[in-house]
Protein backbone atom coordinates (compact mmCIF):
# COMPACT_ATOMS: atom_id res chain seq x y z
CA UNK A 1 0.00 0.00 0.00
CA UNK A 2 1.18 3.53 -0.75
CA UNK A 3 1.29 5.15 2.69
CA UNK A 4 1.28 8.71 1.37
CA UNK A 5 -1.91 8.02 -0.58
CA UNK A 6 -3.45 6.50 2.55
CA UNK A 7 -2.49 9.57 4.61
CA UNK A 8 -3.78 12.01 2.01
CA UNK A 9 -7.18 10.25 1.87
CA UNK A 10 -7.90 11.48 5.41
CA UNK A 11 -10.25 14.48 5.76
CA UNK A 12 -8.35 17.76 5.46
CA UNK A 13 -5.00 16.04 4.82
CA UNK A 14 -2.53 17.59 2.41
CA UNK A 15 1.03 16.99 1.25
CA UNK A 16 3.87 19.35 2.07
CA UNK A 17 7.66 19.34 1.73
CA UNK A 18 8.87 21.64 4.53
CA UNK A 19 12.46 20.48 4.05
CA UNK A 20 13.88 19.47 0.69
CA UNK A 21 13.23 15.77 0.06
CA UNK A 22 11.18 15.32 3.24
CA UNK A 23 7.56 14.67 2.28
CA UNK A 24 5.02 14.98 5.07
CA UNK A 25 1.25 14.67 5.47
CA UNK A 26 -0.42 17.51 7.34
CA UNK A 27 -3.85 18.29 8.67
CA UNK A 28 -4.46 21.96 9.29
CA UNK A 29 -0.94 23.33 9.71
CA UNK A 30 0.36 20.34 11.71
CA UNK A 31 2.30 17.29 10.53
CA UNK A 32 0.83 13.89 11.37
CA UNK A 33 3.13 11.70 9.25
CA UNK A 34 6.67 12.07 7.94
CA UNK A 35 6.58 9.84 4.85
CA UNK A 36 9.93 10.69 3.26
CA UNK A 37 11.41 8.03 0.99
CA UNK A 38 8.92 5.35 2.01
CA UNK A 39 11.49 3.16 3.81
CA UNK A 40 10.05 4.34 7.13
CA UNK A 41 7.20 6.50 8.32
CA UNK A 42 7.37 8.72 11.41
CA UNK A 43 4.18 9.07 13.42
CA UNK A 44 2.82 10.51 16.66
CA UNK A 45 2.34 7.56 18.98
CA UNK A 46 0.61 9.13 21.95
CA UNK A 47 3.00 9.58 24.86
CA UNK A 48 6.58 8.42 25.26
CA UNK A 49 5.48 5.40 27.40
CA UNK A 50 3.18 4.32 24.55
CA UNK A 51 6.06 4.72 22.10
CA UNK A 52 8.34 2.71 24.40
CA UNK A 53 5.78 -0.10 24.51
CA UNK A 54 5.63 -0.25 20.71
CA UNK A 55 9.44 -0.29 20.54
CA UNK A 56 9.52 -3.18 23.05
CA UNK A 57 7.18 -5.20 20.79
CA UNK A 58 9.07 -4.42 17.55
CA UNK A 59 12.64 -3.53 18.60
CA UNK A 60 14.12 -3.99 15.11
CA UNK A 61 11.43 -2.04 13.27
CA UNK A 62 10.31 0.81 15.55
CA UNK A 63 12.51 3.47 17.11
CA UNK A 64 12.10 6.82 18.81
CA UNK A 65 12.40 9.61 16.28
CA UNK A 66 15.39 11.90 16.43
CA UNK A 67 14.64 15.19 18.20
CA UNK A 68 10.89 14.57 18.63
CA UNK A 69 10.94 11.08 20.15
CA UNK A 70 10.58 12.47 23.65
CA UNK A 71 7.14 13.74 22.58
CA UNK A 72 5.98 10.27 21.56
CA UNK A 73 7.01 10.26 17.89
CA UNK A 74 8.32 6.98 16.45
CA UNK A 75 9.81 5.86 13.15
CA UNK A 76 8.33 2.63 11.83
CA UNK A 77 10.18 0.60 9.20
CA UNK A 78 7.91 -0.09 6.23
CA UNK A 79 7.85 -3.73 5.15
CA UNK A 80 9.27 -4.93 8.47
CA UNK A 81 7.64 -6.96 11.22
CA UNK A 82 4.92 -4.40 11.98
CA UNK A 83 1.85 -5.81 10.16
CA UNK A 84 0.38 -3.50 7.52
CA UNK A 85 -2.99 -3.30 9.29
CA UNK A 86 -1.25 -2.22 12.51
CA UNK A 87 0.80 0.36 10.61
CA UNK A 88 -2.42 1.79 9.15
CA UNK A 89 -3.91 1.90 12.66
CA UNK A 90 -0.83 3.82 13.83
CA UNK A 91 -1.33 6.32 11.00
CA UNK A 92 -5.00 6.67 11.99
CA UNK A 93 -4.03 7.25 15.63
CA UNK A 94 -1.39 9.84 14.67
CA UNK A 95 -3.92 11.68 12.51
CA UNK A 96 -6.54 11.65 15.29
CA UNK A 97 -4.02 12.86 17.89
CA UNK A 98 -3.02 15.82 15.73
CA UNK A 99 -6.62 16.69 14.78
CA UNK A 100 -7.54 16.70 18.48
CA UNK A 101 -4.85 19.36 19.12
CA UNK A 102 -6.07 21.67 16.36
CA UNK A 103 -8.35 24.57 17.28
CA UNK A 104 -11.96 23.56 16.61
CA UNK A 105 -12.15 26.13 13.82
CA UNK A 106 -9.31 24.37 11.94
CA UNK A 107 -10.50 20.78 12.34
CA UNK A 108 -11.79 19.01 9.23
Amino acid sequence: MDLLTYCLAKPGAWQDEPWEGDVVAKVGDKIFAFVGSGAAVTLKCGSKPEADELIAIYPDDVSLSAYIGRYGWVSVKVGGKVPEDELLELIDASYEAIVAKLPKSKRP
